[in-house]
């Protein structure tokens, strides 16, 4: 099954922000685009304002006049859904509402041929049950764009429950033929992104609540030291409040409250009060004319300490002693130990492995970075008894790595650490369902949302012991199951002593 051809017309029902984006990547790809709306007026003004963006791609020479003139003589305004009855694809891209995108359809496959592809760009909704409400479900698919859709190039392609596979592979090649990335994925809440990311603001928002630390500094760790593009506060604030809580409590009732997908108190306190983020002016952050962006929290200046003893191997900070030869610091090996960096001092310097530090003694975690060398600040946990000189010395040889050093609160696993971990086992979880493949989970997760690695990559790198070791100190220290780590994380943990750790 090939994808459509491009002689064929391609009509968007909806014609807000994503249904505009989704018609000018249809209409650039070389389709005639035909656009409804139920609200008068609108289509015409939807064509009007794509065509405008037609005009800003010219000056940036992305297009040329000609391409431009071609793509608008291609474009019209739809006065009816009648005026459909010859398109070879319907994407609709209306309210997030069961019924209403049910009775849409319905009123759909009354006016187009028995061959025309039905598509929804639904972000929460079960396209199964949309579907349901058809005579031939077979044709009917999700076509999950991601905003701005000109511009990101995943589209989640997502089979329901009755759809033909003849149907998800034309709307999969279909896609790819529009310049996008496209995924295969199973009906499930949230599909691969919405689901695997949940953990992204969970884990930031539960250490909040904590009060380990505050948002700025929350998002300079996951940024400086996670290597993500955005921190889960700022990000939350992009998409809005609203929109993001929505979609997490959405997940979470559609998978029967899991624990894995709880949504926060501290997030509905904040959509309630009104703070929806940058589209409101306020968030979790001001963004009120003359307001100022807070500074995370970052340490004073100590000295750096004169040597460090390595005992044991550090797992996925393995590469930190010859960081710090390379400063100028010598370390001095021994063999055995739990695998730590003792301090002069006598104190220890642990990568956190989700426990606290009030369980260790003189002790003071650090915290997971994607790339120990490239990364710009490192979070460091103390408890309350760790003695001033332990947690100067562990600032103090950071800094001499050329980092940035926050102190946050003695919470287990911190925060990069606990947010990996949660989205690799989320990420195996949704392989061994049959969500998506690896390969597609990996893609989608940083095509969607921006990811530095994919999950399944990443657990690669990390280890899946250390995963799921990390996972299960979680889960004993806070056992409401968010943190259990899933049986298939435990299935390819196992398997990986053998070799045969990766899901496929």
């Amino acid at each position: 099954m090939t994808a459509l051809d491009l002689s064929s017309p391609v009509a968007v029902v909806g014609t807000g922000t994503m249904g505009q984006g989704i018609a000018q990547v249809a209409l650039v790809a070389g389709h005639p685009v035909r656009l409804y709306d139920a609200v008068p007026g609108r289509a015409r003004e939807a064509a009007d304002a794509i065509g405008a963006r037609l005009d800003r791609l010219v000056e940036k020479e992305r297009l040329t006049g000609a391409e431009r003139d071609a793509a608008r003589a291609r474009l019209g305004p739809a006065e009816a859904l009648a005026d459909l009855a010859d398109c070879a694809l319907v994407v609709e891209a209306v309210l997030e509402r069961l019924d209403v995108k049910q009775e849409l359809f319905r009123a759909l496959e009354d006016v187009v041929g028995d061959d025309c592809l039905l598509a929804t760009n639904t972000s929460s909704l079960s396209v199964t049950a949309i579907g349901g409400a058809l005579r031939a479900p077979g044709r009917f698919v999700g076509l999950h764009f991601f905003n701005p859709a000109p511009l990101l190039p995943l589209v989640e392609v997502v089979s329901g429950f009755a759809t033909d596979p003849a149907s998800a592979t034309r709307a999969y090649e279909t896609a790819r033929a529009w310049g996008k990335t496209p995924v295969a994925c199973a009906d499930t809440p949230g599909f691969v992104v919405n689901r695997v990311a949940r953990p992204f603001y969970a884990e930031a928002l539960a250490v909040h609540e904590l009060r380990a630390a505050d948002p700025a500094t929350v998002d300079a760790v996951l940024r400086e030291s996670g290597g993500f593009r955005m921190g889960a506060f700022e990000l939350t604030d992009l998409i809005g409040q609203d929109v993001n809580e929505s979609v997490t409590h959405s997940v979470w009732q559609a998978f029967f409250q899991d624990a894995r997908f709880t949504p926060s108190l501290a997030q509905r306190r904040l959509v309630e009060s009104g703070r929806l983020g940058r589209k409101s002016g306020q968030g979790w952050y001001d963004y009120r004319d003359g307001a100022e962006r807070p500074e995370p929290h970052t340490a004073e200046p100590a000295d750096r300490p004169a040597y460090v003893v390595a005992e044991g191997g550090l797992g996925p900070a393995g590469e930190l002693p010859a960081l710090i030869r390379e400063a100028g610091i010598e370390v001095r090996e021994e063999g055995g130990g739990s695998g730590s960096l003792v301090l002069p001092g006598g104190g220890r310097l642990l990568l956190t492995g989700g426990q606290t530090a009030v369980e260790l003694g003189d002790v003071v975690h650090f915290d997971l970075a994607l790339d120990y060398r490239r990364a710009t600040r490192v979070a460091l946990a103390p408890a309350e008894a760790t003695s001033p000189r332990t947690l100067a010395e562990a600032t103090g040889l950071f800094q001499a790595l050329g980092k940035k050093v926050s102190v946050v609160g003695d919470v287990p696993g911190m925060i990069v650490a606990r947010t990996v971990a949660r989205i690799v086992d989320l990420a195996y979880d949704a392989v061994a369902r049959g969500v998506a493949s690896a390969e597609d989970v990996d893609t989608a997760m940083r095509l969607g949302v921006n990811y530095p690695l994919g999950p399944v990559e990443w657990g690669r790198r990390l280890g899946l012991w250390w995963v799921y070791e990390l996972l299960g100190e979680l889960h004993e220290r806070e056992p409401s199951g968010r943190h259990a780590p899933s049986l298939a994380l435990r299935r390819h943990t196992h398997a990986s002593d053998a070799g045969e750790g990766t899901p496929s």
